[in-house]
C-alpha cells in the first residue's frame, strides 16, 4: 500500500510517498528556516505564504515528475496518481495558516484523485519515523529528495537515512517525542495502540533549547547551536583535569534538572529563568565571553538531556517495557543519543540476576524534525480512520494525550 502523506504544521513544506508504512520511495522537505533568521523565530505569517510557493513544487518533485525545465526525469522514481492509495496528512496541532496550506491541498487531491484521505497528529506520527526501514530503501538510481530551501531543490542519496543497525520496535514500549513544543511519554500496546502518560507543564525541552539559543546570541540556530557551542567547551578541556567544564568567575555552576520527582510530566520554564539569571549575572560581573557562552550551552544541554533520560527510564522500568523510541527534534541532538545509548546498556538486570533487554530505536537524524515521512508511516498502521475530504479540518490545538 502506497501513502502520499503531506506536512506543513510549521515552516517545513513536505511530502513523502511510504510503501506499507516502512518502506520510503521518495521524499521532499522544503523550509523557510533561513527566511526566519533576521526575526529570531519563526513568523507564521511569512511560512504560510512560503507554504503556499512551496507545495506544488514539492508535490511535483516527490511524484517524481521532472521538477525544473530540462531535468533527467530518469533520475528519480515517477509516480502516478493510480499508484497511490490513500492520502496522508498533518491535521494538527500546529501554526493554523500552515496546516491550511497542506489539508485544502490534500482535501483537493482526494478529490481530484477520488483517494480516502487519512487526518494525522503529527506529534504522535513522529514516533513512527522508528518504523522506517533502512534495508528496503531506493536503489542509488531512485535517490531520496529533500530541499533545504523552498527556493531550490537538493537531491541526496537515500544514505543519509540509513541506520547502522535497523530494527523494529517489539512491545510493549514507551515512547517519548521531544520537539520545539511537545515533550511527551506514551504507552505503545502494539504499532498502533497508545496510551499518554505524561508530558509537559509548560514549556517543552525544544522550546527551552530555542529560547537558551537566543539568550546566548545563537539566534534562531536553537538546539544544533547549543550542541555545537557545548562540544566546543568539551574540545577545549581535558576530561581528565580536575578544572574540567569549571569556567572561572562561574564556579562550576550546576543549572536545576526540574521535576525530577515520581511524576512522568515535565516542567522546562524554571530552567530558562535560571539560564536567564546566570546570563544576566555574567553580563554584570563582565565575564560574558565565548568561554561562559560555551559552557552554559554545555550546562544547559546536560540539564535537559538529564530529565528527559531519567524520566523516558523510570517509565520503560514501571511498565517493564521491550523497547523505548525516541523521536522529534531534540531526538536529533547526539548528547541525548549518548545518555540514552548508555543509560540502556546499564540498566539494572531484572529479578534474580536475569538479563534485562530493552531496544533502543531512535531514527536518523534526517526523519527527527518534521517530515511528511512519519506522516504517512502513521497513516498506514491508522487506515481505520479514513474519512470523506469534506469532514477534514485543520486542528491548531489538537490534544496529544489519548
Amino acid at each position: 500500500m502506497k501513502i502520499l502523506g503531506i506536512e506543513s504544521s510549521c515552516d517545513e513544506t513536505a511530502a513523502a510517498v511510504v510503501e506499507d508504512g516502512k518502506i520510503v520511495l521518495t521524499n521532499v522537505i522544503a523550509s523557510s528556516t533561513l527566511m526566519h533568521r533576521k526575526y529570531g523565530g519563526i513568523v507564521p505569517e511569512v511560512a504560510a505564504r512560503k507554504q503556499v510557493e512551496s507545495i506544488i513544487p514539492v508535490l511535483t518533485e516527490v511524484m517524481g515528475v521532472a521538477a525544473s525545465p530540462g531535468s533527467d526525469p530518469t533520475q528519480g522514481p515517477t509516480l502516478n496518481k493510480s499508484d497511490i492509495d490513500a492520502i496522508a496528512v498533518t491535521v494538527g496541532p500546529g501554526l493554523i495558516g500552515s496546516l491550511l496550506v497542506g489539508v485544502e491541498t490534500a482535501k483537493t487531491l482526494a478529490f481530484a484523485w477520488n483517494k480516502p484521505i487519512i487526518p494525522v497528529n503529527h506529534v504522535i506520527a513522529h514516533m513512527y519515523a522508528n518504523f522506517i526501514s533502512s534495508q528496503s530503501r531506493p536503489k542509488a538510481d531512485q535517490p531520496m529528495v529533500e530541499a533545504v530551501d523552498s527556493s531550490q531543490f537538493k537531491k541526496t542519496q537515500n544514505d543519509l537515512l540509513q541506520t547502522a543497525n535497523y530494527k523494529l520496535p517489539t512491545f510493549p514500549a514507551i515512547s517519548l517525542v521531544v520537539s520545539g513544543g511537545h515533550t511527551e511519554l506514551f504507552l505503545m500496546t502494539d504499532g498502533k495502540t497508545l496510551k499518554w502518560l505524561g508530558g509537559t507543564l509548560d514549556d517543552a525541552a525544544g522550546e527551552a533549547f530555542d529560547k537558551t539559543a537566543r539568550l546566548l546570541g545563537f539566534e534562531n540556530r536553537g538546539g544544533q547551536a547549543i550542541q555545537e557551542a557545548a562540544q566546543e567547551l568539551i574540545n577545549h578541556n581535558s576530561p581528565s583535569s580536575p578544572s574540567y567544564l569549571k569556567v572561572r568567575g562561574l564556579g562550576g555552576v550546576r543549572l536545576p534538572r526540574p521535576l525530577m520527582d515520581d511524576s512522568l510530566n515535565f516542567s522546562f520554564s524554571g530552567l530558562k529563568t535560571a539560564i536567564l539569571r546566570e546570563v544576566n549575572k555574567l553580563k554584570t560581573m563582565k565575564q560574558w565571553n565565548n568561554q561562559t557562552i560555551n559552557y552554559l550551552a554545555y550546562e544547559t544541554q546536560e540539564a535537559i538531556t538529564d530529565v528527559l533520560v531519567a524520566k523516558t527510564l523510570k517509565a520503560a522500568k514501571q511498565y517493564k517495557v521491550k523497547s523505548v523510541l525516541i523521536s522529534g527534534g531534540v531526538a536529533a541532538n547526539t548528547r541525548l543519543r549518548q545518555k540514552f545509548e548508555l543509560s540502556i546498556i546499564n540498566l539494572p538486570a531484572g529479578k534474580q540476576g536475569s538479563k534485562r533487554s530493552i531496544n533502543l530505536l531512535i531514527p536518523p537524524v534526517s526523519l527527527c524534525t518534521d517530515n511528511a515521512v512519519c506522516i504517512a508511516s502513521y497513516a498506514y498502521f491508522h487506515q481505520n480512520q479514513q474519512q470523506s475530504w469534506k469532514s477534514i479540518t485543520a486542528s491548531p490545538n489538537m490534544s496529544v494525550e489519548i
